[in-house]
């Protein structure tokens, strides 16, 4: 025999999830609201342009690193994604807090809180910010799917004013009302415990927070060094900024060319790397390492080759070392052969 949740029982649940509806709506179309309305972030090459932002989260993203890789290898097509994924949050967020079509939009609050969770749940320099927004958005969609809306929302008006397509199968799964599922334990338990899978797995691959060592990577920058090739007249390697705070770039004081020794062949001063000709810096992504005031600035997620000038080196044969020293006095050293 089915069973479906009874009238009195959906109403009840409907009520007392009216907050984490509200709230949860509202943090998904503030997102459209301080993008367009407060600031315009959706334009290319401006200062906030959201399309930098996603191109953060590629180094350690999971899952999705395909996804993200060709967005920001392809301006045109990142910014429309930039403003279909927003324009989706603020239709969501705004038809959630409004109760219509709830358990549809939830559906939504689910889908794009994942894809938070999997681009970005690395993030986070103090609490594990984007982790926790992720999942706790991932579970308050299943919960809000579950409950549906009742009072102060407009799918309970339409219900209330026995409006014929409430009565419809598509709309309890869609809208709001009994939920048509043959076991409701069962259903709500399956979901819960996939849920909680997730989190526990993210919550690991993440930052190790299951077991063994914690780990951040968000603290401080890391930048792989990679792609060398080299002729008489200079050097060309690639970099590659995949860990640290994505607040601030990382900055560069110094590239130094050594010998086997460990004895200092080139090097380039802050005010050097400042003043960096553009035409030596190649980027691959929207995140671009780019001269700074007193430093070569690399953003995180940034990837460019990097050409420099050794024609003052007069025994080339034996560079043998290239180190990267960033403001922090962390250091990156690979050989070049």
């Amino acid at each position: 025999m089915k069973h479906t949740l009874n009238s009195p029982s959906s109403d009840v649940a409907g009520l007392y999830t009216l907050s984490l509806r509200m709230v949860i709506g509202w943090t998904y179309f503030s997102a459209f609201w301080r993008r367009l309305i407060l600031e315009n972030k959706l334009i290319p090459d401006e200062k906030g342009y959201i399309g930098e932002k996603f191109n953060h989260f590629l180094p350690n993203a999971l899952g999705i690193k395909p996804i993200i890789e060709y967005l920001v290898t392809h301006p045109d097509a990142l910014q429309r994604s930039m403003v279909i994924f927003t324009i989706i949050e603020a239709i969501v967020g705004f038809l959630i807090i409004l109760g219509l079509f709830t358990r549809l939009m939830s559906i939504g609050i689910f889908s794009l809180a994942l894809g938070i969770l999997l681009g970005s749940g690395w993030l986070g320099t103090t609490c594990v910010d984007e982790w926790q927004i992720g999942v706790l958005g991932v579970a308050g969609g299943f919960v809000l799917f579950l409950s549906g809306s009742s009072s102060y929302s407009i799918d309970q008006y339409f219900i209330r004013k026995n409006k014929s397509f409430t009565h419809s199968k598509w709309f309890q799964w869609l809208g709001s009302g009994s939920l048509p599922v043959s076991n409701a334990k069962s259903f709500v338990l399956v979901g819960s415990v996939i849920i909680f899978g997730l989190t526990l797995y993210t919550n690991q691959y993440f930052h190790g927070g299951v077991w063994g060592n914690l780990h951040n990577k968000s603290v401080q920058p890391k930048i792989e060094i990679s792609n060398f090739a080299h002729s008489d007249s200079d050097i060309q390697f690639q970099v590659y900024r995949t860990e640290g705070a994505d607040v601030y770039g990382s900055f560069l004081i110094g590239i130094h060319v050594l010998d086997k020794n460990g004895n200092i062949l080139k090097e380039l001063s802050p005010t050097e790397l400042s003043k960096l000709s553009k035409e030596n810096i190649k980027n691959h992504y929207v995140a671009k390492v780019k001269p700074g005031k007193h430093s070569l600035v690399i953003p995180l997620g940034a990837k460019a080759d990097i050409k420099i000038n050794i024609d003052d080196i007069i025994q080339k044969s034996e560079i043998h070392t290239l180190k990267l020293v960033d403001i922090s006095g962390i250091e990156w050293v690979k050989n070049i052969r």
